[in-house]
């Protein structure tokens, strides 16, 4: 078996990992590497340290220590298809694949025609060739047979691979179609998703712009157990990787340029999010803007201008896809996952709490994100206060928030759109389906079309609403439901506030904005309308 043994020291994490130290030691996930055709596994050289900070990859070879952990084999092209042959080998094992370019279309591939030569060539090694020279063509001779031997043996057990898998396509394969090969080898395989680099090259463990690390920790395939915790498998990403997902969305700080108001625990608002307490658990509870477009501004703003840890609870379909179609690519939500996103439930809500996170809800879902002509400011919310009495019972403080973004439009009264609209119903998680009206409805309305869009984002965060001592709240129905009232009612007025005031914007307009930071530098604050 061609594997390579990685041999990492436990070095010193980054300052911004140092917190995650405790808790990476006491769990690691044993990693293996496949090298390919070369034999020696040089790109995984480039990520070995960035790999130690993660994963005890010291080989074990008692499979009993690592029980109720997942093993990592991670392998390219040739060495991914090797991977491939272990996993249908050890069905019963918890592995997770980890595969850059896999070869499994070797048959396809130029080297084919290497195979039949390959009698011929030995026939003449000792006759024409020193020993010395003849033990290089042997070595690759061997090396082609390994290779046919694996492609016949994978052709007749690939079904027999259990292991959760990862294909990594960099577009560039200099050998085979990775990314036609990879799609095609996803569709075959029982657990497996697939995410392409384009702009990589090849191979793709060899370029320096490539973190595998982020790849595994964006696409949600570090875990520690039997399956993903959203919450105890969490890593808090590193500048790089913040900026590598944020990097997409960066327009949206030229676009909408927020404006960030919170409120004093005396009523004063202020600019920027001073008037938010630093210490957890704390609620931000808000209306939810068109097409969720609210949420990056925020875990942006909150993470790394205020190093406030946010955390959303979000729709299941921004973790996982339950079949393909029309949703957006999962890569394009990455930004979510890496910030700490977690699928909405109470359990999720509970887990969150009892670790003192600031945590992000926008109870109205994504009934009120996709929202129709004339509802752009409503708040559809479920008519019981779920998360008031589970704040309570941790002794939260909620934070009510208003935002002002973009409109829409009624979508499903244009025939062209009508069927595409609801396929992407069709392909997503309907959450409180037993609930009656609007709530229980959670319809997606993709808008294509968008009417004209104000020139800038607004959030106003409302007085904070303690419930550290407020037992009557989990006993009384009727006080949760008073407090539920009380906070939508906030919400209501953040907004009506930041409609009134934006009117008196200078900079509302883009063009402003821009002439502004003309003058004074790309990156000045642009200022806003008086408080």
């Amino acid at each position: 078996m061609l594997a390579l043994e990685l041999i990492l020291e436990n070095k010193k994490l980054n300052s911004d990992m140092v917190q995650r130290e405790e808790a990476l030691m006491k769990s690691r996930e044993l990693l293996f590497t496949e090298v390919g055709i070369d034999g020696v596994g040089n790109g995984l050289k480039l990520h070995h340290q960035r790999l130690a900070e993660i994963f005890d990859s010291t080989i074990r070879s008692e499979h009993e220590r690592a029980a109720n952990r997942p093993i990592y084999l991670v392998g390219e092209s040739f060495g991914a298809s090797l991977a491939l042959v272990v996993a249908a080998q050890n069905p019963d094992i918890d592995l997770v694949l980890i595969l850059a370019n896999p070869a499994t279309s070797f048959s396809k591939s130029l080297l084919q025609n290497v195979g039949p030569l390959s009698d011929m060539i030995h026939k003449h090694l000792h006759a024409g060739l020193h020993n010395a020279m003849s033990s290089i063509p042997e070595s690759i001779l061997w090396k082609l047979k390994m290779i046919h031997e694996m492609q016949n043996y994978l052709n007749s057990h690939l079904h027999s691979v259990k292991a959760q898998t990862l294909i990594l396509n960099s577009g560039k394969d200099m050998l085979l179609s990775s990314i036609t090969e990879g799609e095609k080898l996803c569709s075959m395989l029982q657990r497996c998703g697939v995410r392409s680099f384009i702009g990589n090259g090849d191979p793709l463990f060899l370029d320096d712009t490539f973190d595998l690390v982020a790849a595994i920790k964006c696409t949600s395939y570090y875990r520690r157990g039997a399956s993903i915790d959203y919450i105890s498998d969490f890593l808090p990403p590193t500048p790089s990787e913040f900026k590598a997902v944020y990097e997409p969305f960066r327009w949206m700080d030229v676009a909408f340029n927020p404006v960030m108001l919170s409120t004093m625990d005396d009523g004063k608002i202020i600019q920027g999010l001073a008037g938010i307490p630093s210490e957890g658990p704390v609620l931000l509870v808000g209306n939810h803007m068109i097409l969720g477009m609210d949420v990056v501004p925020l875990l942006s703003r909150f993470w790394f201008d205020h190093n406030i840890k946010l955390r959303g609870l979000g729709h299941p379909s921004l973790f996982q896809r339950l079949k393909d179609g029309m949703l957006p690519d999962l890569s394009l939500l990455d930004v979510t996952r890496v910030l700490g996103g977690v699928p909405v439930s109470a359990t999720n809500f509970y887990r969150l709490f009892s670790i003192k996170s600031h945590v992000l809800l926008f109870p109205g879902g994504a009934r009120e994100a996709f929202h129709r002509k004339g509802e752009e400011y409503k708040l559809i919310w479920p008519a019981e206060p779920e998360f008031v009495r589970m704040a309570a019972r941790f002794g939260a403080t909620i934070i009510p928030f208003g935002g002002l973004l973009l409109d829409s439009d009624e979508q499903m009264k244009i025939p062209a759109l009508k069927d595409f609209i609801e396929g992407l119903n069709n392909e997503t998680v309907r959450l409180r389906s037993d609930f009656e009206g609007e709530i229980g409805k959670q319809r997606i309305h993709y808008p294509v079309l968008l009417p004209k869009l104000p020139g800038r984002v607004y959030f106003l965060f409302g007085k904070p609403i303690s419930t550290q001592g407020r037992e009557d709240i989990l006993k009384n129905k009727d006080k949760a439901r008073e407090m539920y009232l009380d906070i939508q009612n906030e919400i209501e007025k953040c907004i009506a506030f930041l409609k009134e005031k934006r009117e008196n914007d200078p900079y509302r307009n883009l063009l402003a904005r821009l002439a502004y930071q003309g003058c004074n530098g790309s990156h000045s604050e642009v200022p806003t309308f008086d408080i």
